[in-house]
């Protein structure tokens, strides 16, 4: 009996030995595999963009949502014409986005291979004419631009916003000389808004932004003069990973919902 008593109670240990054997070797590979993952998903550092001037107040809100969905990132701005941020990344300044307000300038950085991948269009945006607050001179189409005294601003024809500014005076036959042509459309708001210009073709983002600085005056021309907007990663970017992250949130039904509420038509 006590023999018999004594291989059992040896059986049993020897049982408890191999399931304990067992469950220690399968939970550190899972314990190793989840700290993996979690460590995949962890992003850091500074994301650099470059992005048209229309894009300041939606960006500058993505880029807050962006570093507050990941701790220890930091997304930093740079806005302007889209021709002159072209033309700094194709000469070497260092950025991981490039947001442009066109095709074309954006042809400027795919053309010297520095983007990586394809870009992909986002938003668009249209056309609006800025008056001063109350529209004194009654500005009621694009051809009351071409009025005698008034003072017109445009953005530089090389700039999208002067392009398509261009594009929709072509289309209604019109011919508009300005006071002045502005490197980008903020600056064109801005002659506006300070009562040195009477009237701006800008976009309808920036006149949204401008609140009751501005009054904004559409116009049908528009339509045939909408710009896209296309995005895209570089080929150089010192932050690719994040970088990559910070533009599939731009594309998300969160980035949309932003750039939708500042005005932006959707692609």
């Amino acid at each position: 009996m006590v023999q018999v008593a004594g291989a059992g109670a040896a059986a049993l240990l020897a049982l408890s030995a191999c399931s304990s054997s067992s469950d220690s070797s399968s939970s550190p590979k899972s314990d190793s595999s989840s700290s993996s993952s979690s460590s995949a998903e962890k992003l850091s550092g500074t994301v650099t963009v470059f992005a048209a001037a229309s894009l300041k107040e939606s960006f500058t809100t993505l880029g807050q949502e962006f570093e507050k969905q990941h701790p220890g990132t930091k997304v930093t701005f740079n806005f302007g014409g889209s021709d002159t941020l072209a033309a700094s990344i194709t000469g070497g300044a260092p950025a991981d986005v490039f947001a442009a307000a066109s095709p074309k300038t954006m042809a400027i950085v795919t053309d010297k291979q520095d983007a990586a991948g394809t870009p992909a269009t986002f938003v668009r945006n249209q056309l609006e004419i800025a008056t001063l607050p109350g529209n004194p001179d009654k500005v009621a189409s694009l051809k009351d631009l071409t009025k005698s005294g008034l003072k017109v601003v445009l953005c530089d024809k090389t700039v999208p916003c002067g392009a398509a500014a261009q594009k929709a005076l072509e289309a209604s036959n019109l011919k508009l000389t300005p006071v002045s042509y502005e490197q980008d459309v903020k600056s064109a708001l801005t002659k506006v808004e300070l009562k040195e210009a009477d009237a701006a073709v800008v976009y309808k983002t920036d006149v949204k932004a401008a609140g009751d600085k501005v009054e904004g005056v559409e116009f049908p021309e528009s339509a045939k003069a909408v710009s896209d907007y296309p995005i895209v990663l570089l080929k150089d970017a010192p932050n690719a990973e994040a970088a990559k992250a910070f533009i599939a949130l731009v594309q998300s039904a969160e980035g949309s919902k932003v750039l939708t509420e500042a005005g932006f038509l959707q692609p």
